[in-house]
């Protein structure tokens, strides 16, 4: 008989794909709207962060002091009991780790001085725009191929786990220091995560509630499903991995002090919105109606939204403005103004 909790052997899991530099250089528009996730293996290798991180995780760390402007960071900090596994409390009121502002330079002594305990408390820093508190770095640290106005970030901290969670943007995320592992699910998993509450999450955005490292299948049996679609790689310092828009990925970072700078992008102009208010106002607005009108609404979605055939089964003349024909600027306008009106008068 099975038992209910079992750690997961992840090197029974499927490997992501792995690509060569040359391919992403002859080929960069093709990689970049890739719909599943690759590796490319000593891609920043180059770096100076990454070379001396190859030599010292101090050398490393003195590197990132340089380029600090002495703004403070927020950082998460939990008892050696969470091992590093930053989530919920017990009754889903609060998390089961403290957020602080302190200053990164801190950080990175306290990081030092807990490589020297066997049991440290975790200690992470995510998400540090590298504009803001590092300026000057992101010129050394930018990547192979070109990227449409990426937002660049560091990661920060020593081990920890980070449950499955989605970002909108596209992903570039390059290991600089220390060890990560990467557990992706495809987005049409999100059954088999057992999504958590949206309105507090640890960090901003929905996780899962499974412990993935030791799964309860009793309480969360349809994991083992998502566990047959996982995809999962590990990273050494100059190693990449692009993770698709929406795709569900975990982040454990297996080393006493990791650090990864990560590249956020979308393509999507910004005169056509964000999706995911069109998905709050969705939850608002249809999520509410009747069984059958939902219905009605999902197939008008499928054939006008997600459908591939809608805009040539129509018929009329190709230069007519229409909204659910190709979408360009005038129409963009159009509807913007339309939806602005309309909320206003709610």
């Amino acid at each position: 008989m099975e038992r209910p909790n079992q750690p997961v052997d992840t090197g029974a899991l499927s490997s992501i794909r792995e690509i060569s530099v040359a391919q992403l250089e002859h080929s960069p528009d093709l990689w970049l709207k890739e719909s599943t996730p690759w590796v490319l293996r000593d891609a920043v290798s180059d770096w100076p962060i990454v070379a001396l991180a190859k030599q010292s995780d101090g050398g490393a760390l003195d590197h990132i002091r340089k380029f600090y402007t002495g703004q403070k960071v927020s950082a998460f900090l939990g008892e050696p009991s969470i091992n590093g596994r930053f989530f919920y409390n017990e009754d889903f009121s609060g998390f089961n780790f403290l957020q602080v502002q302190t200053r990164l330079d801190q950080v990175i002594d306290k990081l030092l001085d807990l490589t020297s305990s066997e049991e440290p408390p975790s200690l992470y820093v995510g998400a540090t725009n590298i504009d803001h508190w590092l300026p000057g770095m992101e010129l050394e640290a930018e990547f192979i191929a070109p990227l449409p106005s990426p937002l660049v970030s560091l990661w920060l901290g020593n081990e920890s786990v980070v449950a499955p969670h989605f970002d909108y943007p596209a992903n570039i995320a390059c290991c600089v220091l220390g060890t990560r592992r990467f557990t992706l699910f495809p987005p049409n998993q999100v059954r088999n995560l057992y999504i958590g509450p949206w309105d507090i999450t640890p960090a901003g955005q929905p996780i899962s509630l499974v412990d993935t490292r030791n799964p309860d299948y009793d309480q969360h049996p349809l994991f083992r499903d998502a566990l047959a679609a996982a995809l999962t790689t590990e990273l050494q310092p100059g190693d990449v991995i692009y993770i698709p828009s929406l795709w569900w990925h975990q982040v454990e970072s297996t080393a006493k002090i990791n650090g990864l700078i990560n590249f956020w992008w979308s393509e999507q102009r910004r005169e056509y919105g964000r999706p995911m208010d069109a998905f709050n106002h969705a939850l608002l607005s249809i999520k509410t109606l009747p069984e059958a009108e939902r219905s009605a609404w999902a197939t008008l979605f499928h054939y006008y939204v997600f459908s591939e055939h809608s805009d040539s089964e129509q018929c009329w003349k190709d230069d007519a403005v229409d909204r659910t024909k190709n979408i360009n600027s005038e129409v963009a306008r159009k509807l913007r103004a339309e939806l602005i009106n309309n909320l206003k008068q709610v």
